[in-house]
């Protein structure tokens, strides 16, 4: 599943009830009423958790927060900038040292 998707699903679970007729790539989720200032708080901890990633106090902006397509590509970037580190890795790289 991609961000995109991944996204939408905790968008529609946590904010839309289950209701995502009307959620579209591009939907605003303040103009439309989607997600307050709590909902952000909420949707960046899941960010954060999700894809590994720390989400700066500047980055908490519209132009990254405030549409699937938004964050999809906002994720993109962030994972590509600083790509987290898999559990496989991780594991194969504690096993080597055993």
């Amino acid at each position: 599943m991609g961000y995109m998707e991944t996204v939408q699903d905790f968008v529609i679970q946590n904010f839309l009830f289950g209701d995502g007729k009307l959620l579209k790539d591009d939907t605003s989720f303040l103009k439309q009423g989607i997600v307050d200032s709590t909902g952000i708080l909420e949707l960046v901890l899941f960010l954060e958790q999700t894809y590994d990633i720390k989400i700066e106090d500047e980055e908490l902006i519209p132009e990254n927060l405030d549409s699937l397509r938004n964050i999809a590509r906002f994720i993109d970037r962030k994972l590509s900038c600083n790509p987290p580190h898999s559990r496989s890795t991780t594991q194969q790289t504690s096993q080597q040292v055993r």
